[in-house]
């Protein structure tokens, strides 16, 4: 298991795209726990779990991810993730 970090800009308000956020974490199985600060969350991919952390910095969404499998790049996790957020 790897760790990675990465930030996602955003425009709209904050609790708009915590709301799509935990929306995505949660169609998929997994859990988002947090507030417009920050938070956790976790998701089952192809049988491993992606377990991850966020902070709000102004207009960017920090994200930390804790455990993923090495067989999913960073990169392919962020892609995801900015393709959903804005």
């Amino acid at each position: 298991m790897s760790a990675c970090s990465f930030n996602i800009s955003f425009t709209a308000d904050t609790a708009v795209v915590l709301e799509k956020a935990k929306k995505t974490v949660e169609s998929q199985g997994g859990t988002f726990n947090g507030d417009d600060q920050r938070g956790s969350f976790d998701i089952s991919v192809m049988g491993f779990t992606v377990v991850g952390s966020y902070t709000v910095e102004g207009n960017n969404l920090a994200i930390l991810i804790d455990e993923k499998p090495m067989m999913i790049p960073c990169s392919a996790i962020e892609s995801f993730l900015t393709s959903k957020l804005n």
